[in-house]
């Protein structure tokens, strides 16, 4: 077995004396993990950081075996990555959730799409422009897994006008008339989530962004599998909460 893609590196662990046991999202091949000989070295390692994008040929005796993989950087950004603390948190963010949400060898070409969208926004180490580009990225994932969110029209009146909130159990959009006493209850919708990018979105729409996608992420995809939102996901809801205040 054998083939060749783009990818995105999402983290990478010593095997052995000299190897490295490469995960990566890939464009057509989905979360995939393989080795890497000689990955450990000091010629290769600095290739095989997460967020880096590499072209990649991976080699196996049966599509069910780790297989290898052999690497070429195309896309340097984790250094750049490194150098920005609220970049640095997106970038660990992003892999963590990657890696506990997606299916092992599903291909989702979006989600890679949007990935190295997001993480380019990044090396701009503009947080402004870049963190509702993540939970952009949250929601396309969602959809992507098929638990998509539904900002159309309100689910109680059929309105699109004024759809400023969202359930937190169909994960449709609920108008601000319709929600009436319940408010408190649902999640709020922002703006730049509706594709309404006229103006920019502050700290605590990114908030609420964060604490939407994150619900139905823990609920719909990581609970069903006994996993629970990861650590480095929640240490960027802190920065983002903190900062908004």
């Amino acid at each position: 077995m054998e083939w060749s893609d783009d990818a995105i590196v999402l983290s990478s662990r010593a095997h052995g004396e000299t190897g490295a046991i490469l995960e990566l999202l890939t464009r057509d091949h989905g979360r995939h993990a393989g080795l890497v000989r000689g990955g450990a070295s000091r010629r290769v390692k600095p290739s095989l950081q997460p967020g880096n994008g590499v072209h990649v040929q991976w080699r196996a005796r049966l599509e069910e075996h780790l297989g290898s993989f052999t690497c070429e950087l195309a896309r340097a950004r984790a250094g750049e990555l490194m150098d920005s603390r609220d970049a640095l948190a997106g970038l660990n963010a992003f892999t963590a959730v990657t890696s506990a949400a997606m299916p092992e060898r599903e291909a989702h070409a979006t989600v890679y799409a949007g990935g190295e969208i997001l993480l380019d926004a990044m090396m701009a180490d503009d947080a402004a422009h870049w963190l509702p580009l993540y939970v952009r990225w949250e929601a396309g994932l969602l959809e992507a897994l098929g638990f998509g969110l539904d900002l159309s029209e309100c689910a109680a009146t059929g309105t699109r006008d004024g759809l400023t909130y969202v359930s937190p159990r169909t994960g449709r959009a609920v108008s601000r008339d319709a929600a009436g006493v319940y408010a408190s209850r649902l999640f709020r919708l922002p703006g730049f989530l509706q594709g309404n990018d006229s103006e920019e979105a502050h700290g605590d729409e990114v908030a609420a962004g964060l604490a939407l996608t994150g619900h139905f992420l823990l609920e719909r995809v990581l609970k069903p599998h006994g996993k629970g939102l990861p650590p480095a996901r929640l240490r960027l809801d802190a920065i983002v909460l903190r900062e908004s205040e």
